[in-house]
């Protein structure tokens, strides 16, 4: 099993590849990754993407997740959609400060919005 740290890295740096109006936010993030008898705690520090093993009481929004769940996400190198789709199927669950929610619920959905327009006015050959 890989050290989660950077894959914790790795999935947020992609994800905010996809999502660049995201960067500049200034968030902590706790990490919940509930294996079958642990939990293994991170927090998340944004922009700069520090990961440390903590609990971040201080965690304006917390993502919780299953920790086989998380590996194979990263293993397949999830995009946004997949993410997307997780969490309305209930596999990620995301609590939290509802402003934060929300500013970054519209900041993802004008993201989406913008590949699809992108997408209808230039169609694959």
């Amino acid at each position: 099993m890989a050290d989660a740290k950077p894959m914790i890295q790795a999935v947020v740096s992609a994800l905010l590849e996809e999502v660049p109006q995201l960067k500049p936010l200034k968030l902590v993030v706790g990490v919940d990754l509930l294996g079958r008898s642990d939990l293994q705690q991170f927090r998340l520090v944004m922009p700069g993407l520090e990961v440390t093993k903590d609990p971040a009481l201080e965690a304006k929004v917390r993502v919780e997740m299953r920790r086989d769940f998380f590996n194979l996400m990263v293993e397949h190198g999830a995009r946004l959609a997949d993410w997307h789709q997780a969490l309305d199927e209930g596999r990620v669950k995301v609590t939290g400060v509802m402003q934060y929610l929300r500013l970054i619920g519209q900041v993802v959905e004008k993201q989406e919005e913008r590949v699809r327009l992108r997408r209808a006015k230039h169609p694959s050959k």
